[in-house]
């Protein structure tokens, strides 16, 4: 792969010697996984080379527009009626993603017992499909929608033939899907759309995730953080940490001593507390990491 040779003199302060920072950072990740209780936490740039942008790397969605808060979606109808149609559209691009290789690798590497957990701040559902089920999905997962009235959760596959019903033909033609699964779409096609209300009570139907503006649920939460207390070493992949969900996991694996490695295309909010900054392409390095720990052989 392309993970560079280390000189002397390389440096993690960027410049001449990234290639050389990168490499001396890869020889770390290796070696603390290597020495097995490593937690992963993953964010969307694990999932770009699946096909789904992320919201602030080199796909940079969130450039193109803001997502819809919880406060919007529970205002009034018409927000909603915003974002299921195009939450209609962009489902499509979620459905049919289909893990890549750093998905492939996190879930061989858990296999073998180098990562002892996953917490991933995606709600594409990409690494319960790579097999690993045991994945904490921080901000829940599109795959599950949930009532705001009588708390009863269905499956999105089956809201999205109701939805087909009631708007046919309405996914004709293209549009771009953003990381939380909805696409731009104009405002006079949005108007005209039909929701599904929840089958059991009529109530409001929500995609079982966070949005922006909502909490993490507390249980959630703590949960992660038991994870990050158990761990040897956190390894974050592909997050820009931007939000403080995530940024919250690597300030506390830091304060308690415990070694932080960040694999990311591009500067994160955490850098300043990692032991080691990786700026590669994440299928890539994560396949050559699997190689190295397991002494040369190639990825099962």
């Amino acid at each position: 792969m392309g993970v560079p040779v280390a000189s002397p003199g390389g440096s993690a302060a960027g410049g001449p010697a990234d290639g050389a920072a990168d490499a001396v950072g890869f020889a770390e990740l290796v070696r603390l996984l290597a020495g097995r209780g490593v937690v992963v936490l993953s964010g969307a740039g694990l999932s770009t080379e699946s096909g789904i942008p992320d919201y602030r790397g080199e796909t940079g969605s969130r450039r193109r527009g803001t997502p819809m808060t919880y406060q919007e979606f529970t205002g009034g109808e018409a927000a909603r009626r915003r974002y299921w149609a195009r939450s209609h559209v962009g489902w499509r691009a979620i459905a049919r993603a289909e893990p890549n290789a750093g998905h492939r690798a996190v879930e061989q590497l858990r296999r073998s017992g180098h990562v002892s957990a996953v917490i991933t701040q995606n709600v594409d559902g990409l690494h319960r499909a790579a097999g690993t089920r045991t994945a904490v999905e921080l901000h829940g997962g599109l795959h599950r929608v949930v009532c705001l009235t009588c708390r009863r959760t269905g499956s999105r596959a089956e809201l999205d033939r109701r939805l087909e019903l009631l708007n046919p033909g309405f996914r004709d033609g293209s549009a771009r899907a953003n990381p939380d699964g909805d696409a731009e779409l104009p405002q006079e096609l949005v108007e005209g759309f039909r929701i599904a209300p929840c089958p059991e009570c009529g109530g409001v139907l929500k995609p079982d995730v966070v949005f922006f503006g909502e909490s993490v649920p507390k249980p959630r939460v703590q949960r992660c953080f038991e994870l990050v207390d158990s761990a040897q070493a956190l390894v974050v992949l592909g997050s820009s940490l931007t939000v403080m969900s995530g940024l919250r996991f690597v300030r506390y694996a830091a304060r308690a001593g415990t070694p932080v490695v960040i694999v990311n295309r591009g500067a994160t909010r955490g850098d300043e507390l990692a032991v080691a900054r990786i700026d590669l392409p994440l299928g890539e390095a994560l396949t050559e990491a699997v190689r190295r720990v397991r002494g040369g052989a190639g990825p099962a």
